[in-house]
């Protein structure tokens, strides 16, 4: 299968002021790039994989059958992809409320300002590079997750539903070291809830 990065559906600016224009077009044209590259070089490598979605490789990425440095590799590239592109498309400003989705908010975090309280918290308290994660489990129920690096909640059996990159590569340039500004920030930008 070829990948292909997701086309934004906004410019790169189009999120200021909450994420400058340079570090959008950094993070996507530059980062988002170089893992869908780096994943697309590693699934060539494997007949059996040529066919199969980046999701379903991730899914069952344990199951499949090649060396484990590969396998670390595809996890971390396959991760970085992925992850990006959920990101991007947790971000796009035509984004509108999703009344189910602030239902199961309510029904599992009890508000909410409690879920982004929670939320938050893991974002700020993350230790080094990674991602924080609002989940759907097997069981219909909603988790946050807090993973490091490029791990997906795909190879942990959950559907990710709204991702922060808390990586400094998607907010050093304009908040520096300030990770909790960027958080407040990105919250702006997110219409679902």
């Amino acid at each position: 299968m070829k990948f292909t990065l997701p086309k934004l559906n906004f410019t790169f600016d189009a999120l200021e002021p909450n994420i400058d224009a340079q570090t959008v077009e950094t993070h996507y044209t530059k980062h988002h790039q170089g893992y869908m590259d780096n994943f697309q070089i590693l699934v060539d490598k494997y007949p059996e994989l040529k066919n199969l979605t980046a999701e379903k490789i991730l899914t069952d990425l344990e199951k499949l059958n090649i060396n484990n440095i590969d396998r670390t590799k595809l996890k971390n590239m396959g991760g970085g992809y992925l992850n990006h592109n959920i990101y991007w498309s947790n971000l796009n400003p035509n984004n509108t409320k999703d009344k189910n989705l602030i239902k199961k908010i309510n029904r599992d975090f009890g508000s909410i300002k409690k879920f982004k309280e929670q939320f938050t918290q893991l974002a700020t308290t993350l230790f080094g590079s990674g991602w924080v994660w609002l989940v759907e489990k097997s069981d219909g129920k909603l988790d946050i997750y807090q993973l490091p690096n490029q791990d997906s909640p795909l190879t942990l059996g959950h559907k990710p539903i709204l991702a922060l990159d808390v990586w400094e590569h998607a907010y050093y340039l304009k908040y520096k070291n300030k990770r909790i500004d960027y958080i407040n920030a990105w919250w702006n930008l997110i219409k679902l809830i």
